[in-house]
């Protein structure tokens, strides 16, 4: 390897991060559009909102089995050009249900990017150049979740909630194309893709997340169904994943208190500061009268932060180990989500400012750490996995975080609003620090071992 990383790899990487965010936060400010166009009942639009991270969530480990065992550039340009397709379906879809199905379809299309561009970097990078990719990388999914919404609605006068679909896909199919060209091919593993174990996880994960996302409609016999079929499903997975000679999820790697500190915080993550942080447009919107793009545009204040913190972790001395940097930015994180119980007190837009801030600065140092902590838990050759399993951690958080925060603020007005906004931010706070206490006894079991 020369004493200069190539960029290439990098810059593809990167970019097809930044598109899956981009889509996945479009809606945030089409919402409003896609239901006046297709006639969107409320279930429907948390359908819509939900679709893109179940289909990430639930594929994001056979993507990461897949790009182990057939090749990490074959499944991540597969992703790309999955899709590509989802999205032009998204495009020209006629109705709410064929919507759905594209944005679910885009999840499983990202989940290849997400699972395999972190191994492709591990496997590209050494030392501190993967640490300084892993900060570009986070970089990455701060711009997305920054750029997603103002994209989308700058093109609204252009092509309707419909035009942000066309661009992700031309995006899409030019880095499928760069990814053939620059992206290295990974040595593949002996044996086969576990389909067995795929099918009962994406069955299993997809029951879950869909009870999740019919809580936020109230509770039900429905809810109750999808969760006891999420545990038969999840409890046969696992089953079968002891058994099988080449499984999506080695199970003994969660003896490993390197890889289970880093799963914990991924799901702390989601659970705690990415939820909120998805709601905070609709606190903005609902809470103080202020119009879906001024709302996306102070997101920026943690979205925007997040970026250029992502990128200054790389300056963070080496003696400050991953684990420590962790602990300290989901305090961080902690802390930024109290202060914007402000909110509350002063509904204004500036009295988020302070909290969106604090908790930009340390999801930027939290988003690099873990990245690199996901890639240096697992054995080389299982980088995808631990990529894979990171980011499934990652999204199945904030699906539990934003379901408990909708319901709590769901049909709230006036006043009442405010007492939910209260709820949530103390539910999704209480959530991380859990994540984080179970990280930290982790790490503390696997030392004294």
């Amino acid at each position: 390897m020369s004493d200069t990383p190539p960029s290439g790899p990098l810059a593809v990487i990167t970019a097809a991060t930044l598109l899956s965010l981009a889509a996945f936060s479009a809606p945030l400010t089409t919402l409003e559009a896609m239901t006046v166009s297709l006639g969107l009942g409320p279930g429907a639009q948390a359908w819509v909102m939900s679709a893109m991270p179940l289909g990430a969530a639930a594929g994001l480990l056979t993507a990461g089995a897949l790009g182990d065992t057939r090749g990490r550039r074959s499944t991540f340009a597969g992703g790309l050009w999955l899709t590509l397709l989802a999205s032009v379906l998204a495009a020209l879809a006629p109705t709410g249900t064929v919507l759905i199905v594209a944005r679910i379809l885009q999840g499983l299309g990202t989940a290849g990017l997400m699972a395999c561009g972190l191994g492709l970097l591990g496997q590209v990078y050494q030392g501190e150049a993967r640490q300084r990719a892993a900060a570009v990388w986070a970089a990455g999914l701060g711009a997305g979740v920054a750029s997603g919404p103002i994209l989308s609605a700058a093109l609204l006068p252009l092509g309707d909630w419909r035009a942000v679909h066309w661009v992700v896909a031309l995006a899409a199919a030019g880095l499928a194309l760069a990814a053939r060209r620059v992206l290295p091919e990974s040595r593949r593993l002996a044996g086969r893709v576990d389909w067995p174990g795929s099918v009962l996880l994406m069955a299993g994960l997809g029951c879950l997340l869909s009870a999740l996302t019919e809580m936020r409609m109230g509770p039900g016999g429905m809810v109750a169904g999808l969760l006891c079929a999420a545990v038969v499903l999840l409890v046969l997975f696992l089953l079968v994943e002891r058994r099988t000679h080449n499984p999506i999820l080695q199970v003994g790697l969660f003896r490993e208190a390197a890889f289970t500190s880093a799963t914990v915080a991924a799901f702390a993550s989601g659970a705690g500061v990415l939820a909120l942080m998805s709601l905070v447009p609709t606190a903005l919107e609902r809470g103080v009268g202020i119009p879906p793009v001024p709302a996306a545009v102070i997101l920026l204040a943690w979205s925007g932060v997040a970026v250029f913190s992502a990128l200054g972790a790389r300056r963070i001395p080496p003696a400050i180990t991953s684990h420590t940097r962790i602990v300290a930015a989901i305090l961080g994180c902690t802390l930024g989500q109290l202060l914007l119980l402000l909110l509350a007190v002063a509904p204004s837009w500036w009295a988020v400012l302070p909290g969106l801030f604090v908790a930009g600065i340390a999801n930027g140092v939290l988003n690099a750490s873990l990245g690199h902590a996901a890639v240096q838990s697992v054995p080389p050759e299982r980088a995808a996995m631990g990529s894979a399993a990171n980011n499934t951690a990652r999204y199945l958080g904030s699906a539990l975080g934003i379901a408990l925060s909708s319901i709590l603020i769901a049909g709230a007005g006036g006043e009442r609003f405010f007492t939910g906004w209260r709820e949530a931010v103390l539910a999704t706070s209480v959530l991380g620090l859990l994540g984080l206490a179970a990280m930290v006894y982790s790490g503390a079991r696997g030392r004294r071992g």
